[in-house]
């Protein structure tokens, strides 16, 4: 199968990672989980905590796994691209998921679907005139070429920063927002 192995490892995280979340949303495990002797604090730091693990368990199966069987390695701006998604879809999601129930995050994704098609179809074009013989899923490989021909690797750099700051005020966005939650 010919997919890269971002979207494989991006997908693969958002699922696990959701999963688990959704799991420990339900009533019966939400009693249980306030009535042990831990704080919000810690429960809502055990699911981000447990969000990176997860992203690195995923990451190092795909790395090992087109080790054995493409026989190379996966490039480490590849894994730095499916890491910075993840935290950014984690740092936006977490937040909105203890404030609202997980079932609204289907109505934000196909919001996000609609304006990434609208970027792909109109935004996109306009930048060159090659892109407006490529489909959409080609447009995005273009765009990720484009991303890891630069060789600064002060900007990636940058971009893990931002990556870490956003996810960290996530992470205090969300203990504050649970910590005042009504069970």
């Amino acid at each position: 199968m010919d997919i890269s192995s971002i979207w494989l490892g991006f997908l693969f995280c958002i699922i696990v990672i959701m999963n688990a979340f959704t799991v420990d949303e339900k009533s019966s495990i939400s009693n249980f989980l306030n009535s042990l002797p831990y704080t919000r604090k810690e429960i809502v730091s055990s699911k981000y905590i447990g969000a990176i693990i997860f992203t690195f368990m995923i990451i190092f199966a795909l790395f090992m796994g087109n080790f054995i069987i493409n026989k190379e390695l996966i490039d480490w701006k590849e894994i730095l691209l499916v890491v910075c998604l993840v935290l950014i879809f984690v740092s936006f999601s977490f937040p909105f998921s203890y404030k609202f129930k997980s079932q609204y995050l289907l109505m934000g994704f196909a919001i996000m679907f609609v304006a990434f098609m609208a970027i792909g179809n109109f935004v996109l074009p306009k930048i060159g005139p090659m892109l407006d013989t490529m489909n959409l899923g080609e447009k995005v490989e273009w765009f990720a070429q484009k991303l890891f021909s630069l060789q600064d690797v002060q900007l990636y750099g940058l971009i893990a920063i931002v990556n870490i700051v956003l996810y960290a005020c996530s992470w205090l966005l969300s203990i504050r927002i649970y910590s005042k939650k009504v069970f």
